[in-house]
């Protein structure tokens, strides 16, 4: 470990919160498996996938901004606090159901509902803390280690979550809610950071609510990263249709959908090492468009694969290079961003980035309902290649971003009242 991460991690307040997001991602990512699972273990409907992702993308696109403003004006532990008990709710009434061994898919549709409703509340606020938590000259390290040890919770989870769905139901659900409870109790033993610049001022118009968009469409890298990503992953993901490869594709049931799910771990956790061992320090812009465009191709190779192995191996490859690009953008971000604006702009981005997976996963249901699974991922994948070589014409300024700890936080426009 490098002395910088080390240096972060002697940080109390940035330990714990490190601490809850991992354990949050673990348990909502556990469950996610096992929800695909049983939602179209129900109807067999390819388009019931796509509407749970919808289920939970709505709320994002109605609260994500106001909360954003939110995140700004009041402390952010608060708002973070609320979402964690909401998706201890929502784990909660996932085991219900799934004890009730119910053969209905509203019931899940409603709580993916409302697990939409805790992160449009708490994400911005989550994303927008970690600047706070350290000193400005360990920053680039400190959110590159988050993201890192988000993006391998993430991609770990899900394959432990089909183990354990695979072992008994109920199971993983009662592993999540020990996780989310631990989260929970590591955000409620934060202590001060930097609170938001905005606090304590009087009611927002909507000029300051949408303060963040202002700055993103002015921002040529913030729009950039944010919309190749938004782009990239609407239609290059596949991870949605997961549940579709393994039971009628590859034909290896439950456990081969853990196995599917596990397998970018290998990808994430190569690619998370060599990151940790040769941080990225040069050419940051065109690496970003690159892993992007690997992404779509290994997504065009795991639609066309009929063998477990090249699916995994795909699998495997496309998380890796999403690693690269996650940790990427998440640092570039908060880099560009003032900190008086991180939780609108967090909240912006949050939208775009359950466009890309919440919507995408409805696109991913759509389209495979229309045309099939297999020729959804291809055309997917290709998609993805030519958003990756388009945005590199249209954004020249995140393109040209070479070091990474040369970006400054741009200038905030004034409101005009």
């Amino acid at each position: 470990m490098s002395q910088n991460a080390r240096s972060a991690l002697r940080h109390r307040d940035f330990t714990l919160l490190l601490v809850a997001t991992v354990m949050e991602a673990f348990a909502l990512q556990m469950s996610f498996v096992a929800i695909g699972w049983q939602v179209y273990s129900i109807r067999g409907k390819a388009l019931d996938l796509g509407l749970l992702g919808l289920a939970e993308f709505l709320p994002l696109l109605i609260l994500a901004l106001p909360a954003g403003q939110l995140a700004d004006r009041v402390p952010r532990r608060h708002l973070l606090t609320v979402m964690m008990l909401l998706n201890l709710v929502v784990l909660s009434g996932l085991l219900g159901v799934t004890i009730a061994d119910t053969n209905v898919v509203w019931p899940f549709f409603a709580l993916a509902f409302v697990q939409g409703i805790g992160s449009a509340i708490g994400a911005p606020a989550g994303r927008a803390l970690t600047p706070s938590l350290v000193p400005e000259e360990i920053l680039v390290s400190a959110l590159a280690q988050r993201s890192i040890a988000f993006g391998l919770s993430s991609i770990v989870a899900p394959a432990i979550g089909g183990i354990l769905f695979a072992i008994d139901q109920e199971l993983v659900y009662a592993v999540g809610l020990v996780l989310a409870g631990a989260a929970l109790a590591c955000v409620l033993a934060l202590r001060s950071g930097r609170l938001p610049a905005t606090e304590g001022e009087g009611a927002a118009g909507i000029d300051e609510v949408l303060a963040g968009i202002r700055l993103i469409r002015r921002t040529n890298v913030l729009l950039g990263a944010i919309s190749l990503d938004l782009f990239a992953v609407l239609f290059g993901g596949a991870v949605a249709l997961l549940p579709i490869f393994a039971k009628d594709v590859l034909e290896v049931g439950p456990t081969g959908l853990g196995l599917l799910r596990a397998s970018p771990a290998v990808g994430s956790l190569v690619a998370a090492g060599i990151m940790a061992r040769y941080p990225i320090r040069r050419r940051a812009g065109p690496m970003l468009f690159g892993v992007v465009a690997g992404f779509g191709v290994s997504m065009v190779v795991f639609g066309l694969s009929r063998q477990m192995w090249l699916s995994m191996l795909a699998l495997a490859v496309g998380a890796g290079l999403d690693m690269v690009s996650v940790v990427l953008r998440q640092t570039i971000l908060p880099l560009v961003t003032p900190d008086e604006l991180r939780g609108r702009v967090n909240a912006v981005e949050m939208v775009f980035i359950s466009a890309s997976n919440e919507l995408g996963a409805f696109e991913s249901g759509v389209a495979a309902a229309l045309i099939g699974a297999v020729p959804a991922v291809l055309v997917g994948g290709v998609v993805t290649v030519v958003v990756a070589g388009a945005w590199w014409k249209l954004f020249p300024a995140l393109a040209r971003v070479d070091r990474l700890d040369e970006l400054r936080p741009v200038a905030v426009e004034p409101v005009v009242s």
